[in-house]
């Protein structure tokens, strides 16, 4: 990282440095369909999209709550020098004692191979089902393989990791959020970041949902490990580059920029799997990682709606400002990969910059996200459910959750913020706000103003309700005591507070017992 450069580049690697802020990147990869371009199952693909247009790019995102401060995304041109980073065939890894005999012995003697790059390694591409099949090896690949860190070779080897993070296995003890990678014969390095790590589910039982909301205890391998334990102006340099807003007055940074290593790691232990302080968020104000099954049919992405999805191609531009391009863009002058002093970008080569994906790589990504479906619901639709739909019908719910999507897809404004003149010309907005805590959409440089209003399909299998999931279940999201001064939220709840308050979306708060069970009866067969 250049800006890096001037602080101890010897004490920290630099490749370690970008994907270590990768890590909550990912958390939001989204592409798009075949069908949605008009192509049949099994229609070979002639056309693949341009992912980066200098138009449509600045049409793109929806404004910030201080619109001075909108970012300003890099060109066509400095994007597309870029360089595409290989994938690399990759391994899986088995917790100690669960791996077949002679597992590790028999890694050593692999030899290195490239499955897709830009060049000469590609996969067959000729059928629909060649893609999809191409994507989820895009979505499985790590994107890097940093040497130190926060995860390390010996975590995944050591019995007490796995105790200490409580990470959860597959039935035959593959740890499916990582991966071994082999770019050297002999040696075997921990690939990491891959789409899989944060949108990966082990069910109950063992059985493993792609795309889903992923329940990798992210928050708690970083607390448990040396990570934040640097040199005072390296830690500084990290936060500022992921997290850092300067126009805002005081930056919220500046908080954090104040912990001690210890009460850094203090913070990380506050967020359970499915909520991890993504990059341009706050380690003070996380997000809950989304579902993307479905994510299709959705008109904004972000839980602050900070980009519209306007066709399948923007999607594919989402997927690569989240894997690295929005920590180049200009946000009132400040870069976050800005160097030293944070206003200049590096050369698209530099290590820094991390590579990308190729036009290639995101249409079969797009179209194996695309042919996900969600588990097999075990969740009757019986007498006690269709009790809880009367309930959602009475209760008004599907004014904001609209069946069959269960969402109007709109934004609806943060506690005290107020859409400019004409913003409702350009976006669909819901002129009300249901006053959850609106530091995220205000305070963040993900911060448009707005929430968008999620879909409720599919939240028997997710946790961590609310948007920076407070509440870990829907028993909680409904319980009349979460608005309490006294509540000890089952989610996130801020490091320094004993109690905290989960204000707001007062909506099924006041009904009887026996309504509120019906509704969330309900709610579990979507």
């Amino acid at each position: 990282m250049l800006a890096f450069k001037s602080v101890h580049t010897d004490l920290f690697n630099i490749e370690f440095t970008r994907f270590y802020l990768a890590a909550p990147i990912l958390g939001t990869m989204i592409f798009m369909s075949a069908t949605a371009l008009g192509q049949s199952p099994t229609t070979r693909a002639t056309t693949i999209p341009r992912t980066w247009d200098d138009a449509a790019i600045t049409t793109l995102e929806v404004p910030l709550a201080n619109p001075a401060a909108s970012p300003k995304q890099i060109t066509t041109d400095y994007y597309y020098k870029i360089p595409v980073r290989p994938i690399y065939k990759s391994y899986p890894i088995y917790a100690p004692g669960r791996e077949p005999a002679g597992y590790n012995e028999w890694l050593k003697k692999q030899m290195p191979v490239v499955v897709w790059d830009d060049h000469d390694h590609k996969p067959t591409l000729e059928t629909n089902e060649d893609w999809i099949k191409a994507g989820e090896l895009a979505f499985d690949a790590p994107i890097g393989t940093p040497p130190g860190g926060f995860i390390t070779l010996k975590d995944v080897t050591s019995p007490a990791w796995y105790e200490r993070t409580r990470t959860p296995l597959t039935p035959d003890g593959v740890l499916p959020f990582l991966t071994y990678v082999i770019r050297e014969k002999g040696k075997i390095e921990l690939g990491s970041f891959a789409c899989r790590m944060c949108h990966t589910r082990v069910m109950p039982g063992g059985a493993i949902v792609k795309g889903a909301q992923g329940n990798f205890p992210l928050s708690a391998a970083l607390a448990i490990d040396s990570v934040y334990h640097f040199p005072v102006e390296v830690a500084q340099v990290l936060n500022r580059t992921a997290y850092a807003a300067p126009w805002l007055q005081p930056d919220p940074t500046d908080r954090q920029l104040s912990l001690s290593s210890d009460e850094t790691l203090a913070v990380q232990r506050t967020m359970p799997p499915g909520v991890m302080a993504r990059h341009g968020a706050s380690l003070f104000f996380p997000v809950q990682v989304p579902d993307l099954i479905g994510v299709k049919d959705r008109h904004y992405l972000d839980r602050t709606g900070l980009q519209q999805h306007r066709s399948p191609v923007d999607i594919m531009r989402y997927a690569a400002m989240n894997q690295g391009t929005d920590f180049l863009a200009s946000y009132a002058g400040f870069i976050p990969l800005g160097g030293p002093n944070f206003d200049k970008q590096p050369d698209p080569a530099d290590p820094a910059v991390g590579g990308r994906y190729s036009d290639e790589q995101l249409y079969a990504l797009a179209l194996y996200i695309y042919s996900l479906n969600p588990p097999p619901n075990p969740n009757p639709f019986d007498s006690l459910a269709a009790h809880g739909q009367k309930v959602f019908e009475h209760e008004g719910c599907r004014g904001c959750h609209t069946p069959p999507l269960y969402t109007n897809n709109k934004l609806t404004p943060a506690a005290g913020f107020t859409p400019p003149p004409g913003a409702s010309a350009k976006y669909d907005i819901l002129h009300v706000s249901v006053g959850t805590d609106a530091n995220l959409a205000l305070n963040t440089r993900r911060g448009t103003g707005y929430y968008k209003v999620p879909s409720l399909k599919g939240v028997w299998y997710r946790s961590m309700f609310g948007h920076s999931g407070w509440c870990a279940t829907l028993d909680d999201w409904f319980n009349p005591k979460r608005i309490d001064e006294d509540y000890v939220p089952t989610g996130f709840k801020p490091f320094d507070a004993k109690t905290y308050a989960v204000k707001g979306h007062p909506f099924g708060l006041s009904l009887s017992a026996v309504d509120r069970k019906a509704l969330i009866a309900f709610l579990k067969t979507l």
